[in-house]
């Protein structure tokens, strides 16, 4: 067993110089040890193929990666929030993502398949190990209506999926406006449900029911005294105003112009629970959505305005999360002989507003940077933000600290 290890660290070793293992035989001798070159004392190590096998006609693997370093710098926060609280700068190690895909191929339609991401995430002073779970694991069937698919399980929800391969292609720095936690934190990518996409030249859309809690909330509670949990209708859809919209966009080569209206509908959504005299009792939330983006291969400009409403804090309940309003603002401007520089610049404000107290919480965010395509497979970035809450409160209502952050990212994909 260690000979069969050693032989296959070596073979590794050999290939990752560029060297055809085929071509080179390996010995070892009484110790264990591996040698490229024959003695007296050692033997030759015989290696056997051990086939893979599928039940699909076809396996697809694939991966995407996010990791770099952050330096953040905390501000104080005022006196009036229980300050001052002594300003610090914190530097880390991140691994922000790390997809790991499958796709199987299991019908006789190639577009049809079983997809399968892991991901794994490394939150610094939370924990000193990665966090691996199932981003997306779902069925896709194509063409069970005319132009439209259908996704089935762990799935994409209609909206940030769209935006990160559209409006925003820098997710490696900073999540779309609607899922960040420097804005309105309303939702995530991902949920349990199923989700049809519809495709044509000038018109594309998606229209799904969910879970509502997202890939990693808890659907619903064990707590006797909740009431129940219920699903989040959402929604897309997109003019494609130049026309391609069928086809995987590249943001250096294709122009587009779209324009979108999207949002959804959360019943009883068990993270917006707020307790009643004694009794924990979950609420509606509602997202509308407009977002216009052009794009042509030096340049990019988007913009979005997104307005979000809280039952919960309409029955004057004291919360701001899942209500208030806001807007984001982001261009790129791409140059090189294949547009493999950019420039990049993003402005987010959010207002949360507290129905009791009528205080509302204003935040602003601007991302700023320049980015590097090495090739089809690595990106490199450097990047800052700074992040300001005007009375030092978040969209929670919650005391939170200004701060200003410097990043490099190595974006990779395979």
């Amino acid at each position: 067993m260690k000979k069969t290890i050693l032989s296959s660290l070596a073979i590794l070793t050999i290939s990752a110089l560029g060297v055809d293992a085929s071509d080179v035989k390996f010995y070892t001798d009484d110790k264990g040890q591996v040698f490229t070159t024959s003695a007296e004392d050692r033997v030759e190590l015989k290696s056997k193929e051990t086939p893979l096998f599928s039940k699909s006609s076809k396996l697809e693997f694939s991966g995407t990666h996010y990791f770099g370093y952050t330096y953040k710098d905390k501000k104080n926060l005022s006196v009036l929030d229980g300050g001052p609280k002594a300003q610090n700068g914190t530097g880390n190690f991140e691994m922000r993502r790390n997809y790991v895909q499958v796709k199987a191929h299991l019908l006789e339609n190639p577009k049809s398949y079983f997809r399968v991401t892991l991901d794994a995430t490394y939150s610094s002073g939370n924990s000193d190990y990665s966090d691996i779970f199932a981003k997306y694991a779902y069925l896709y069937l194509d063409k069970v209506l005319p132009y439209t698919g259908v996704e089935i399980g762990m799935a994409h929800r209609p909206w940030i999926d769209y935006e990160e391969h559209q409006g925003w292609w820098m997710r490696s720095i900073s999540k779309v406006f609607i899922e960040s936690g420097e804005a309105g934190h309303l939702t995530n990518s991902a949920d349990l449900g199923f989700n049809f996409k519809t495709k044509t030249d000038y018109f594309t859309s998606e229209v799904g029911i969910f879970n509502g809690e997202g890939y990693h909330g808890k659907d619903g509670t064990t707590d006797e005294n909740t009431i129940g949990s219920g699903n989040s209708a959402e929604w897309r859809f997109t003019g494609a105003f130049l026309g391609n919209g069928k086809t995987k966009r590249k943001a250096n080569k294709d122009s587009y112009f779209d324009a979108s209206f999207y949002g959804q509908y959360n019943i009883d959504n068990s993270q917006n629970e707020v307790m009643v005299n004694g009794v924990n009792k979950v609420y509606d939330y509602k997202i509308l959505g407009l977002h216009t983006v052009y794009n042509m291969p030096n340049f990019l400009i988007a913009a979005q305005y997104i307005q979000a409403d809280n039952d919960g804090a309409d029955k004057g309940l004291g919360t701001s999360q899942f209500n208030g309003k806001g807007y984001s603002v982001n261009s790129t401007l791409r140059f090189g002989v294949q547009k493999e520089f950019s420039i990049i610049g993003r402005y987010d404000t959010w207002e949360s507003e507290n129905e009791v107290s009528k205080l509302k919480n204003k935040t602003n965010s601007a991302i700023y940077g320049v980015a590097w395509q090495q090739n089809k497979n690595l990106k490199w970035l450097l990047s800052g933000q700074s992040y300001k809450a005007s009375d030092n409160r978040n969209y929670k209502g919650a005391p939170t600290q200004d701060w200003d952050a410097a990043m490099v990212t190595a974006e990779v994909h395979w």
